[in-house]
């Protein structure tokens, strides 16, 4: 069974999340969003040489290729839109 969301004024909703209360109950889970971080699937070719040394980075730090590879290029979109 479908546990219906209360529906309550902005104002309200507000007040309620600045004191700390439980906001699930008034939260539609299904139809969430994150805007900017949906994502779309790119494919890179990349030589032998920098796979390994990717795969000795993830393995250093624990995390997974992918995710060396994100937070790279994370790193150098940021430090390019905000020189020092």
């Amino acid at each position: 069974m479908k546990k219906k969301k209360s529906t309550i004024s902005a104002q309200e909703f507000d007040r309620l999340f600045d004191s700390g209360a439980d906001m699930t109950a008034h939260l539609d889970w299904a139809s969430a969003i994150r805007p900017g971080l949906d994502q779309r699937r790119v494919n890179v070719d990349f030589p032998v040489w920098m796979i390994e040394q990717l795969d000795q980075e993830a393995r250093r730090v624990g995390v997974t290729r992918q995710s060396v590879i994100k937070m790279w290029i994370a790193e150098r979109l940021k430090d390019q839109q905000h020189p020092a």
